[in-house]
């Protein structure tokens, strides 16, 4: 199931823009960067658990196995990871199905690993804050002399002598943090070799990603300052990772076939849902008769209105799979979604089984149980909707379906309370203020749903976000 939410960036302004494009893979747009709603994020069951597969041994091999550390989907078709709050790796969307091996976007996720074990989010912070005093000492400074060559009267020598108090530090310091922000960039570059070495994995996928860099920024590096650079140049950049990354004893290692096919059936799934239906056909022509390419084509199908095809392609993919989970949630998604969730409910409740109860897939089944319209469902739908946002806090469509299901039960405490939580997790902070006060309302106080829709009311908002 690919759902599409909107993420609530906590750091902003400044520092959130040089921090991000710091750590990024590639430097952040300075117009996106600024945007304090933040990206908006993918969510989808089969590719975080294929993401965290990917990344546990990394995180182990760095020493991060008990951090918690979350990979995260961001809706961005161009290719580029990221690290922005010391607990989430982001990764767009284009970054996966621009890799075409798993050891591609392993060797991606090991360099932005080689950030957080480094620290580096709070070294930069702290050079951030350094770097700005300095600049408004020095604009105090050159101010001052510019205010005694007024009051003198003389010529304008103090004046300019001020002018360029102001101008010189602040060309230093900027200077002075670039080669910071490129010096952590090949630190997490050795990092990253380094992690993949110690968990047996290639060095490969990540220098073959580098040196695609290479080729794509040529022109476009061509004639820059290398000072004024977040990053290291280009060609420098790869050819400093080359040498390390052919010394490690796993270079010529090869992907395991069983997870290129996972790979290569997250890449067909991410194409179907993001992609034109043209361009999935390019990419997946009926020629093509690999299970990733089918996967591809019965998602399309579905999407585009045709589910008696759909259900055929779907139900023979679950032939040739039989405990594949994310083949009944896509036909439990698709019957859904055309109106028919009581005939979606077997094949969800088979994928939340087979899933061991994703959070996401219980969700999915919580929304179906309520969309029947049938009471007998609505204690089993309330029963799974708890259990899957007690396990996964940030999804607002399991607090949705959950209040619908506590209103149809006639608990309007509840309800509010979940639909308060459900607009908070949204960033609608009003409607979630005043949801929680009715709430309160009908909740003994001090009760535990009386002390939930308090915190809602008293939350703070984050910084620079209106309310609504």
């Amino acid at each position: 199931m690919l759902l599409r939410f909107a993420f609530r960036r906590k750091t902003t302004g400044l520092t959130a823009l040089l921090v991000a494009a710091s750590l990024a893979l590639v430097p952040v747009a300075p117009a996106l960067a600024q945007e304090n709603r933040g990206p908006p994020v993918l969510r989808d069951t089969e590719a975080e658990a294929l993401l965290r597969e990917y990344t546990r041994p990394i995180l182990r091999a760095a020493g991060l196995e008990k951090q918690n550390i979350q990979i995260v989907i961001i809706n961005d078709s161009s290719f580029n990871a990221f690290v922005a709050d010391g607990r989430r790796i982001f990764v767009n969307y284009g970054a996966i199905m621009q890799s075409e091996t798993p050891n591609q976007l392993i060797g991606v996720l090991a360099h932005e690993t080689g950030h957080l074990a480094g620290g580096h989010l709070a070294k930069l912070r702290e050079q951030l804050a350094n770097a700005q005093t300095q600049m408004i000492i020095a604009m105090l400074l050159g101010a001052g002399a510019i205010a005694a060559g007024a009051r003198s009267g003389a010529n304008n020598g103090l004046a300019n002598a001020g002018a360029a108090a102001i101008a010189g530090p602040q060309e230093m310091i900027r200077r002075s943090l670039l080669s910071y922000q490129r010096q952590q960039e090949e630190n997490a570059d050795r990092a990253g070799v380094k992690f993949l070495t110690a968990s047996g994995q290639s060095p490969k996928g990540m220098y073959d990603t580098f040196r695609r860099f290479t080729n794509d920024s040529l022109f476009a590096a061509r004639g820059a300052d290398p000072y004024l650079q977040s990053h290291p140049m280009p060609a420098d950049r790869v050819a400093a990772l080359e040498g390390l990354a052919r010394s490690s004893p796993y270079w010529d290692k090869k992907d395991d076939p069983s997870l290129q096919q996972r790979h290569d059936m997250m890449r067909a799934k991410i194409s179907a849902f993001m992609e034109r239906q043209d361009t999935v056909y390019r990419r997946y022509p009926l020629s093509n008769d690999s299970l990733p390419a089918r996967y591809a084509r019965a998602i399309t199908t579905y999407l585009h209105g045709d589910m008696r095809n759909a259900l055929a392609q779907i139900d023979a993919l679950i032939a040739k799979e039989p405990n594949n989970p994310y083949f009944y949630e896509l036909r439990g998604q698709a019957l859904l979604e055309a109106g028919r969730p009581a005939e979606a409910i077997p094949a969800l409740h088979k994928a939340m089984q087979l899933s061991n109860n994703a959070p996401l897939i219980e969700m999915l089944l919580g929304q179906a149980l309520v969309a029947t319209d049938n009471k007998a469902y609505t204690d089993e739908a309330i029963r799974i909707l708890r259990a899957a946002v007690a396990r996964e806090t940030e999804a607002p469509l399991g607090y949705t379906q959950l209040a619908m299901a506590y209103g149809k039960k006639g608990d309007y405490a509840e309800a509010d309370l979940a639909s308060a939580q459900a607009a908070f997790l949204r960033g609608d902070n009003k409607t979630a203020r005043d949801l929680a006060s009715r709430a309160k309302t009908r909740f003994a106080i001090g009760s535990p749903g009386w002390v939930k829709a308090d915190d809602i009311v008293s939350a703070k908002m984050p910084a620079g976000q209106k309310s609504n």
